[in-house]
């Protein structure tokens, strides 16, 4: 007789519906203030590691070039990131946030702790402290096994 697989206890679903939920819940609430989850993610990434190229910051946000592009041309309109020349490569432009983006970053943190605050209520810090770890773990294995550089904190490459 075949198994039934139970999906609400499967590994890759759940972290999947998690992933989807949080991102749900991060978007209603940057919507309030006018982000994006496209915009914000670039603020992020930026605060991590200003002076990225944008080819770059394309591959880390996974997205095409002409896209984040576009994206850039309106953050830079609306004064939140400045482009630089590179000095290695005058054909390559580097990304730094701007100071009237400050103010938006620590708006957009604070939604993120307050998405964190309402997904992980109920679980004990050890419980939330265990599971980041385990997840990284996760990572890890991955990351091994699909080429992809490991990382030392948030954004950092080791």
């Amino acid at each position: 007789m075949a198994q039934i697989h139970d999906f609400e206890r499967a590994f890759g679903f759940v972290l999947h519906e998690v992933a989807r939920l949080l991102s749900k819940r991060f978007d209603q609430k940057a919507r309030v203030i006018g982000l994006t989850r496209a915009q914000c993610s670039v603020l992020f990434r930026l605060s991590m590691q200003e002076g990225l190229n944008q080819a770059r910051l394309a591959e880390l946000m996974e997205m095409e070039p002409i896209s984040l592009a576009r994206l850039l041309d309106r953050m830079e309109q609306a004064g939140w990131v400045e482009r630089r020349a590179d000095p290695a490569d005058k054909r390559a432009r580097l990304l730094y946030m701007t100071a009237k983006a400050k103010p938006v970053l620590e708006r957009m943190l604070a939604l993120g702790l307050e998405t964190r605050g309402e997904a992980l209520a109920g679980i004990s810090q050890a419980d939330r402290d265990r599971l980041i770890d385990l997840l990284i773990q996760v990572r890890r294995n991955l990351s091994e096994r699909g080429g992809e550089p490991q990382r030392n904190g948030i954004g950092a490459r080791a």
